[in-house]
């Protein structure tokens, strides 16, 4: 079916074009006020508006970190909050070349009847809230699928809720002026092996595409966050090249190259397994279409935030430590990563079971 061309066409494309230049990946700051409270009260900073604040804050600013970011997801808090010198941060990151976007899904709720499976809501109202961000600055937008693997998971009522839900959202996305970042993300929960995670990724990817065609989105103004190829869990690890080949295999078989790029989830990879990922899918000899970058929050952010712990005399280390992982993960999107972080954190798991955002 032809694309739906709306007024905001060649805008989306040239936003999406750009978040997606080789070099250059997503910083996810959407993190909600419950769950950005996990991560302070991780380092026993308090929950409140100028704690969140001073954390933004402090990743905003990180000197020479920005060149090396497209594209930075705020929750709505964030899209409205300034500097302490009153400086918004959407001018803070569109005077450094990086566009703004925002969490636009409302959370999952169970599917009755399925065996705990989930679908997305937040489709209410999700226009004209898209256009008071577009309004405000923000020029993408992000929402969570959730899809887990079991004895009988995921359901086909499961795979087929969320790429329609996917699909309306990236539709009504684009008539409002936002690249839509298509998110179906299968939890890495359980003790299956990579295989069965190629299969589902699969199988989960074309019911997205089929969805997303059927609803006459236009491809060349999206962009796919999706989770990387790995077993789970509670099964045996593999190298990084053996996921890279299963991950970039999956995605030559379902995501047309009409999409511009491909920005992956960490999923609770520790910060430097999901760097050398990305980099072992970037060394591939095969044809690759579409950009493989990052989008990643929990990534990129968490041995930055053990370093500050809240306190103005740790700054400067903890801007160290978000230039490292920024031009790591940059490098590894050119497949030019050479690994050997020696801080501890960054190869600490971040796996969370259920992982709600």
């Amino acid at each position: 079916m032809s694309a739906f061309i709306g007024k905001y066409a060649d805008e989306l494309i040239k936003t999406a074009k750009y978040i997606a230049t080789p070099g250059k990946g997503i910083l996810a700051a959407d993190e909600s006020t419950g769950t950005i409270g996990k991560r302070l009260a991780s380092i026993n900073v308090e929950n409140v508006e100028s704690n969140r604040q001073a954390l933004r804050e402090m990743l905003f600013t990180t000197p020479g970190a920005l060149p090396f970011l497209s594209g930075v997801i705020l929750f709505e808090e964030t899209l409205y909050q300034k500097t302490l010198d009153g400086k918004p941060f959407v001018d803070l990151l569109m005077e450094n070349s990086v566009i703004p976007g925002i969490k636009v899904d409302k959370g999952t709720v169970e599917i009755a009847g399925t065996n705990s499976e989930t679908t997305t809501q937040g489709l209410d109202s999700l226009g004209s809230r898209c256009a008071k961000y577009y309004e405000a600055g923000a020029r993408f937008a992000k929402w969570r699928a959730v899809l887990k693997i079991g004895p009988s998971e995921p359901s086909e009522l499961s795979i087929v809720q969320n790429a329609q839900g996917l699909a309306r959202y990236a539709l009504i996305c684009q008539e409002n002026g936002l690249v839509p970042i298509v998110e179906p993300e299968i939890l890495t929960d359980g003790n299956h092996d990579i295989a069965k995670c190629a299969e589902v990724t699969e199988r989960v990817l074309a019911a997205v595409y089929k969805a997303l065609n059927d609803h006459h989105v236009l491809l060349e103004g999206t962009l796919l966050k999706p989770n990387m190829v790995t077993p789970g869990s509670d099964s045996p690890k593999v190298g990084a090249d053996v996921i890279a080949e299963h991950t970039v295999t999956a995605l030559r078989r379902t995501v047309p190259p009409a999409v511009p790029g491909i920005v992956f989830l960490s999923g609770g990879q520790s910060e430097e397994q999901a760097t050398l990922n990305l980099n072992a899918m970037n060394s591939l000899d095969v044809l690759k279409p579409w950009t493989l970058s990052f989008s990643f929050g929990r990534a990129l952010q968490q041995s930055t935030i053990k370093k500050w712990a809240g306190k103005k005399e740790n700054v400067e280390a903890a801007q160290a430590a978000f230039l490292a992982r920024c031009k790591a993960n940059s490098e590894a999107t050119l497949g030019k990563y050479g690994g050997g972080n020696t801080d501890v954190a960054a190869s600490e798991s971040l796996y969370v079971k259920g992982y709600k955002y």
